[in-house]
């Protein structure tokens, strides 16, 4: 039986340094083989789809796959270049059985991951991670591998990106037109940089790139997400409406809009919010965006009679809980934006589109929209931990949280929670003063070092 304890999945697929465990060959070749005895276990030809992003070692961990999901019996789809949510909605759209995105999201080039789909393409749940782990563990079975004769072959779909901009482009709205409008993008030297200034360029915009020059090395190097100040430079200088920052395999957005102020998550949220209720199209007028979202989010929310639910950490956490209950919009304040009716992950280039919509809808230039959103001051402290025992078994950890939290009220809101990728407690306190988040921070994280602090 599969045990709770994993060993590769974290909060996102496995990651981890290029042809290190679990990213050496020799393991990626048995995580092929355990992916494709998961999903072949009926009758027919079955076909297992493949993407990355523009990372050097993509080709080592794609070829790796494939032979692994070949030696099932198989065959495999090699996309090749293509944003997350590229790989989920073609494994959908291809009836695939499966899909892979390799890729490590903003992290550096040296680092990779390995991100799964179902055939419904969702990321998989739990319990088909700890299936997959059990069979990475033990093998797969002998008889479970094809005959000769019956090996899978692999297949390079040349017009993968092509399918999936039209896909996007559909879901702008025909009576709108961007024709006009002046907007940069910073591609992070990933997944999008083809895809996201196309789009757009078709659609009639104006485009200026900046990380479009991807050499296998350079992904998310001074470029993307992370580093908004290159796409807020590019929107200043060039006088354009807004820009665009993606992560490294395009699966986030951050928005700069044409003053040049940043855009999180958490206002990217707020706005769609308020233009999906003010058309009566917000499904159970909620949002769900994780325990990270400032209380700013809430704020404005609870403003306009919309309700918040909060899941825990990680994008496939906020579509869990939209799916539960039928909601359509959430997301994270990294800029993970999920629009269930439209798609089954987050999509930077997406969320791209659907922002410029109610720019055009509205009439009403980005900074406008996002002037209602006030940010609640945050401080967030990581402390090097020696165990991650339960919190509330810390007894001067609870006492001082609790004295914090009856300080704080309604004004204010304690999260600590441990890494689920190091030995780390994170410690995060909001409230109305900055000085005073981070005296409750530290009292916190004092505690915790004391009681359990790395040596």
């Amino acid at each position: 039986m599969a045990s709770d304890e994993r060993k590769y999945f974290g909060t996102d697929g496995i990651r981890g340094v290029a042809t290190e465990k679990p990213l050496d060959p020799e393991t990626l070749v048995r995580l092929g083989q355990a992916i494709a005895q998961i999903f072949i276990a009926k009758r027919g030809r079955h076909r297992i789809l493949i993407g990355k992003d523009t990372r050097l070692s993509g080709y080592m961990i794609e070829t790796a796959l494939s032979a692994g999901i070949m030696s099932m019996g198989a065959d495999v789809l090699l996309v090749g270049p293509i944003p997350t949510p590229g790989v989920a909605y073609l494994t959908k759209s291809m009836r695939a059985d499966a899909g892979i995105m390799i890729s490590a999201s903003h992290n550096p080039f040296e680092d990779n991951g390995i991100k799964i789909f179902g055939a419904d393409g969702f990321k998989l749940p739990d319990e088909k991670e700890l299936e997959i782990e059990a069979l990475l563990s033990n093998g797969v079975s002998l008889e479970a591998k094809a005959e000769p004769g019956k090996v899978g072959k692999a297949q390079r779909i040349d017009d993968a990106l092509g399918r999936y901009t039209v896909f996007l482009k559909e879901n702008f709205p025909r009576e709108l037109s961007v024709e006009g409008m002046r907007i940069g993008f910073d591609c992070a030297n990933g997944a999008a940089y083809q895809l996201a200034p196309q789009t757009f360029r078709e659609l009639g915009a104006e485009v200026m790139a900046r990380g479009i020059s991807p050499n296998g090395r350079n992904i998310n190097a001074g470029f993307g997400s992370l580093y908004p100040e290159i796409v807020r430079e590019l929107v200043l200088e060039n006088n354009l409406d807004l820009g665009v920052s993606l992560d490294g395999d395009a699966d986030r957005a951050v928005f700069v809009d044409e003053k040049g102020s940043v855009l999180d998550g958490d206002v990217v949220l707020a706005i769609c919010a308020l233009d999906l209720a003010s058309r009566g199209m917000l499904h159970g007028n909620t949002v769900v965006a994780t325990v990270m979202s400032n209380l700013g989010l809430q704020d404005i929310l609870n403003q306009n009679n919309i309700q918040l639910v909060r899941s825990q950490v990680g994008d496939r956490y906020v579509l869990e809980e939209m799916l539960k209950n039928g909601y359509n919009l959430g997301g994270e304040q990294s800029g993970h934006t999920i629009f269930s009716d439209i798609s089954t992950s987050g999509d930077g280039t997406l969320t791209a589109l659907k922002i410029v919509e109610v720019m055009r809808r509205t009439g009403k230039p980005l900074s406008e929209l996002a002037a209602p959103f006030r940010h609640f001051p945050q401080k967030l402290l990581n402390i090097a931990v020696r165990e991650k025992p339960a919190l509330e078994s810390l007894p001067s950890v609870v006492e001082v949280m609790s004295k914090v939290e009856s300080e704080l009220g309604d004004k204010g809101r304690v999260l600590v929670r441990y890494s689920g990728t190091e030995n780390k407690a994170r410690v995060m306190v909001e409230c109305e003063e900055a000085e005073k988040c981070k005296e409750y921070a530290s009292a916190i994280a004092s505690a915790i070092e004391r009681e359990i602090g790395a040596v």
